[in-house]
């Protein structure tokens, strides 16, 4: 049997629909391609803003350190700020999977601050260090490529 160009044409057709048509229904069911929301209420989580910005400037001022040691990550303070009274959150987001993000309490002892390496795996993290002193909010923000 042979077949003409334009039974070809519509095979061709039908080939290339049912090849676009496996790709759509592939990825809308994969939960790999799954892309979340970064907050679940993300108009009311804006209307703090402004709030964020005036500690992020408030930050800006004071020289913070994260540095990888052979523990975990050590996010190391000013020795000239009265350690007591500081006291905030460390929230680590990872981007790839929300199911590792995780925040962390802390009331600070000594000028710095250890994260355990069993906590973090490899790759990418956003740090975000949201701490108060005497009264002022503090905000750093850093995104970092951790390796064990």
């Amino acid at each position: 049997m042979k077949i003409n160009w334009g039974t070809s044409i519509v095979i061709a057709f039908i080939g290339f629909i049912s090849f676009i048509l496996f790709f759509v229904v592939k990825m809308s069911t994969d939960n790999r391609a799954n892309h979340d929301l970064v907050t679940e209420e993300y108009y009311k989580a804006e209307l703090g803003y402004q709030k964020e910005i005036n500690a992020t400037v408030n930050a800006n001022k004071i020289n913070i350190k994260i540095l990888k040691t052979s523990e975990g990550l050590s996010i190391q303070f000013p020795s000239d700020i009265e350690k007591e009274q500081i006291k905030g959150t460390v929230f680590l987001y990872r981007p790839s999977n929300k199911h590792l993000d995780f925040d962390l309490l802390f009331h600070l002892s000594n000028s710095h601050l250890l994260i355990p390496d069993k906590r973090l795996l490899d790759g990418r993290w956003n740090i975000k260090i949201l701490w108060e002193h005497n009264g002022t909010e503090f905000l750093y923000k850093e995104n970092i490529t951790y390796i064990k």
